[in-house]
């Protein structure tokens, strides 16, 4: 769990969420997990910048008919949100920040995101539903000078589309929840549903560099994330576990490989089948942000497409290994 001394006060968990609007800044106070309470959030992805902690979700909406739905029609995420701190504690609501209709090649359904800074320019790396001639999920790129956006498609067209990959045992929605590492003079996009992909992008942050590679992890679903902590870099992912998805990573010397599966991070979410990592350093503590379904709003409870997000915090051992966290609530 997250201290109240690492949210930078005191506080117990059941404490209710305090809100605050002033000047049409919105801020709440974490209370316990889930970190956010008035809206359904989901596939969080963490990134720190001048000492802030921006954190950028999907907002799962309810909609008439979406219990009964399947096929990926459960989901309905028709923006992306960020919030952010400089403790923990207080956070920033910044609202939406990018539509998949602010891409004109996409028709809807987004999914999981990443955002990074290279340069002064911030990179929005994101998942949607490709029209005309794209057929399938596509991963595309947005960027803007500042980390709450505007966001602005960056390239007019996806960065991969379904004919550049493999379709797998996945088909037509593969090529899903992109994440972004940029080590040095490198940056290396992985992304995936049922196969995991991997490759160097260009120094402009918005064309492949090279050719796309496929890495063989235990027991992977979708929703990896990339980060490194001194010399050993770590990939984690949400993978099968009995009838709900795990969070389970693997480790290598480089970028490059081998990787070596360290199996599981944590287990399912309460409530949700679905999991989705996003790791970072902060203030010199390293979180784990992940989402559950635990929550009800509006008098609709959590469900498979009604998400939403927490965070714990997350250790090493002498050997960089990542330590098993214990999901908390608050609630």
């Amino acid at each position: 769990m997250i201290s109240s001394a690492a949210c930078g006060g005191k506080g117990s968990q059941k404490e209710q969420q305090v809100e605050e609007t002033t000047d049409s800044v919105k801020t709440f106070v974490f209370a316990g997990n889930p970190l956010v309470r008035d809206k359904f959030t989901a596939d969080p992805a963490p990134m720190v910048h001048d000492g802030r902690l921006y954190l950028y979700v999907g907002h799962d909406e309810y909609y008439e008919g979406q219990d009964t739905a399947s096929g990926g029609k459960e989901f309905n995420i028709t923006e992306w949100l960020c919030y952010s701190t400089d403790d923990m504690k207080t956070w920033t609501d910044h609202g939406s920040v990018l539509k998949p209709t602010d891409f004109k090649w996409a028709v809807g359904e987004a999914w999981a995101s990443q955002v990074v800074e290279k340069d002064g320019k911030f990179y929005y790396y994101t998942t949607a539903q490709g029209g005309e001639p794209y057929v399938g999920k596509c991963v595309g790129v947005a960027v803007s000078d500042s980390p709450t956006g505007p966001f602005k498609d960056a390239i007019g067209k996806p960065l991969v589309s379904d004919d550049m990959t493999d379709n797998g045992a996945r088909g037509w929605w593969n090529d899903i929840d992109p994440t972004v590492l940029i080590d040095g003079d490198d940056a290396w996009l992985c992304w995936g549903n049922g196969t995991c992909f991997l490759a160097k992008l260009k120094p402009n942050m918005t064309e492949i560099d090279g050719e796309i590679e496929v890495i063989d992890l235990p027991r992977y679903v979708e929703g990896p994330w990339l980060h490194k902590k001194g010399d050993i870099y770590y990939l984690t992912y949400a993978s099968i576990g009995k009838g709900q998805e795990t969070i389970s990573y693997a480790t290598a010397p480089s970028m490059k490989g081998p990787w070596t599966p360290r199996g599981e991070l944590t287990g399912p979410a309460e409530n949700s089948f679905t999991i989705h990592p996003g790791i970072i350093e902060f203030n010199g503590e390293w979180y784990l942000f992940y989402h559950n379904a635990s929550q009800e709003i509006d008098g609709h409870k959590g469900a498979i497409g009604r998400r939403s997000v927490c965070v714990d915090t997350l250790r090493y051992d002498a050997d960089g290994l990542m330590l098993p966290v214990r999901q908390t609530s608050g609630k």
